[in-house]
């Protein structure tokens, strides 16, 4: 037995409360949840955890292991800077979609099945869309808007080739599958869409650079490194990968030299660095696999900085781009 608590519940609760609290009270609950949750993360054994039966599948919301554990690290480690960066204003909306964002994310590193996989992954579209709505601007709206339509069509085009997939014999384990027929295929390029790929991507510089001050730090951390994670554990080794993630690694840097708008600018070199990740993946080797964790790691800590940074000029000036700066 293991005293520990799933850490997707536990962030998930917290953003369902946040909105009935007041003041400092607010302030010191947002700041808590994710301290609890670094302390939950201490009592997480490796192994299979709360098992629940639905029908004929069992759904598996804890499989730890290393891979799972060092990126439930840094999602948690993230989610108190992130708290911490937007406490002061102390906006209920902007609090619990960074708890949201944060407790979905959790869900789908430590699913152990796809089932338990899929729900994760669809709220983290609802956590994305209230970080571009917390913005409260005309632009915002229309980029939420957008976002939300395009990641549901992502989300049909992962449940059907989910579907086709268990209906075909295929096992709902959440490990290696073979990118062999429609099911894999669709899995496969519903994944894709999260993680930016090249045609399947835009929708990142779109929408990052109208999200709120705060709600850009959750949205580069979650989504992108979230697929990342996906992608590793189901197509490892897949050459396609190699050729996608070169494609990442190149293609964003000519946009980023020519643009104005600094979150933008990061946006662009946010689908850059994920496209070193996805070469790691398609490589597949125990090497490449552990570079692209550290890797993703790594960018999460100073990506997550440097739109803060931004934020902050952001926060004082109202302004973002290079040209209006000086």
């Amino acid at each position: 037995m293991i005293d520990s608590i799933p850490p997707a519940f536990l962030y998930l609760l917290g953003a369902l409360i946040i909105p009935f609290l007041r003041g400092r009270f607010r302030q010191v609950f947002a700041l808590l949840v994710p301290l609890v949750g670094f302390a939950n993360y201490f009592t997480i054994e490796k192994g299979v955890h709360w098992v629940v039966q639905l029908l004929d599948f069992e759904l598996i919301l804890g499989r730890a292991d290393a891979w799972s554990l060092i990126f439930l690290n840094i999602f948690t480690v993230l989610s108190f800077c992130g708290i911490l960066y937007i406490v002061k204003e102390n906006k209920a909306l902007d609090l619990s979609a960074g708890l949201l964002y944060a407790g979905s994310a959790m869900g789908v590193v430590m699913a152990g099945d796809l089932i338990t996989l899929f729900f994760f992954w669809e709220m983290l579209t609802i956590g994305a869309v209230m970080c571009l709505i917390a913005r409260r601007t005309a632009e915002s709206g229309k980029a939420a808007y957008r976002y939300l339509l395009l990641h549901i069509l992502g989300g049909v085009v992962l449940l059907a080739g989910l579907m086709i997939h268990l209906a075909t014999g295929g096992s709902p384990a959440f490990d290696k599958i073979e990118l062999a027929g429609p099911g894999a295929w669709l899995m496969f390029i519903g994944f894709g869409i999260n993680c930016a790929w090249p045609v399947l991507g835009a929708w990142l510089t779109d929408t990052y650079p109208e999200a709120s001050i705060g709600g850009v730090v959750f949205m580069a951390t979650y989504t992108t490194k979230t697929a990342v994670y996906v992608l590793a554990r189901t197509f490892p080794g897949e050459e396609l990968l190699l050729w996608i993630g070169m494609a990442m690694a190149t293609i964003p840097i000519f946009y980023a030299v020519i643009e104005n708008d600094l979150r933008r600018v990061l946006a662009y070199s946010l689908i850059n660095q994920v496209g070193f990740m996805v070469v790691g993946v398609g490589l597949g080797t125990s090497m490449s696999l552990n570079g692209t964790a550290a890797h993703a790691y790594c960018h999460i800590l100073y990506k997550a900085l440097l739109f803060m940074s931004i934020g902050s000029v952001i926060y004082r000036t109202g302004k973002s781009k290079a040209t209006e700066l000086g």
